[in-house]
């Protein structure tokens, strides 16, 4: 795999680089002391895997990846743990490599990174995750929890959490609304304002411009009204 390091610290390069010797399928093809260089050399180059440094001045390695259309896997190296379960929304990192790093250890992140397409990451660490057609599962304080996917009436964004409510329980997950749209069949779901997704069969009332679901009164937004006003059943 042809892959890339980004840190900012010279050191930390170094012993990445020489780590990544130890591995035959490995070939780096360049250094970069901070994200902006990087930037400029994807922009020209394809590469299969980043070793990125989540510090750096500036421009932080998630500010990174939030930059990159079609990212490649990534490997994150870091003296810091507690950013582990954020890493794990994005479904291009593979794996989380806390510094100092043992090769074992690395050996076994180059594994993951082997048996993973770049696109369909599968790991059970992400916030929100698909199993089958009719389940959603979250990860609420390192549990998996498994939710009936036609039970959520709601969908909330508030800043950088979600809260979904079902039928018999809400549930506030740190994640966005893109992430779960995307996971929602079409059949369902629609997104009525930037921050409501809602379950149209659980639809009690329309008036002006906001919907009666349960209890909850939820605004639709101009531009997304046409859309719903297609998928009602109307006489």
């Amino acid at each position: 795999m042809n892959c890339i390091i980004i840190d900012d610290e010279t050191t930390a390069r170094v012993i990445i680089n020489q780590l990544c010797s130890q591995i035959e399928s490995l070939n780096v093809l360049a250094e970069f002391p901070n994200a902006m260089q990087a930037i400029k050399y994807l922009n020209q180059n394809e590469v299969d895997l980043i070793f990125l440094d989540i510090h750096m001045p500036d421009f932080t390695g998630f500010d990174f990846i939030q930059t990159l259309k079609n990212p490649p896997k990534i490997i994150l190296t870091t003296s810091d743990s507690k950013f582990a379960i954020e890493a794990f929304e994005y479904d291009c990192i593979v794996d989380y490599l806390v510094k100092p790093i043992a090769l074992p250890r690395f050996q076994k992140a180059i594994q993951k990174a082997e048996n993973t397409s770049s696109n369909a990451v599968s790991n059970t660490a992400n916030k929100v995750a698909t199993s089958s057609g009719n389940d959603l599962y979250i990860n609420i304080d390192r549990r998996l929890i498994k939710i009936d996917i036609p039970s959520i009436y709601l969908i909330e964004a508030k800043g950088d959490y979600i809260h979904v409510k079902t039928e018999d329980k809400n549930y506030t997950v740190h994640s966005t609304l893109k992430k779960i749209e995307d996971k929602l069949p079409e059949r369902l779901f629609l997104k009525i304002h930037r921050s409501y997704i809602i379950n149209v069969q659980k639809i009690i009332d329309i008036e002006d411009n906001s919907v009666l679901i349960k209890k909850d009164v939820v605004p639709v937004s101009r531009s997304n009204r046409p859309e719903l006003m297609k998928r009602l059943n109307l006489l």
